[in-house]
């Protein structure tokens, strides 16, 4: 992980994204010593096929509705996990 001070950031930002983009490495961004932000490289799956992201989420929607209790409402399920 690469760690830079937001003034290193103005001046590397190219190169910085291209180590982000291209090795997958992540940089910490600070400011006056503390870490502020966090560049993460996009997950290729997700970024390339949006698709997969959306079925996998249909296929959790499912695996929750088989498990489901009868007669519970999500609205019940989140006010009873609020109280």
């Amino acid at each position: 992980m690469i760690t830079v001070g937001v003034r290193e950031l103005k001046q590397r930002a190219s190169d910085l994204i291209r180590q982000v983009r291209q090795e997958g490495k992540e940089v910490r961004v600070t400011y006056r010593g503390e870490v502020v932000a966090l560049i993460v490289p996009v997950k290729r799956s997700l970024q390339d096929r949006p698709d997969d992201a959306w079925a996998s989420l249909d296929t959790l929607a499912a695996e929750i509705s088989a498990h489901w209790p009868e007669g519970i409402t999500s609205v019940d399920a989140v006010a009873e996990a609020r109280a």
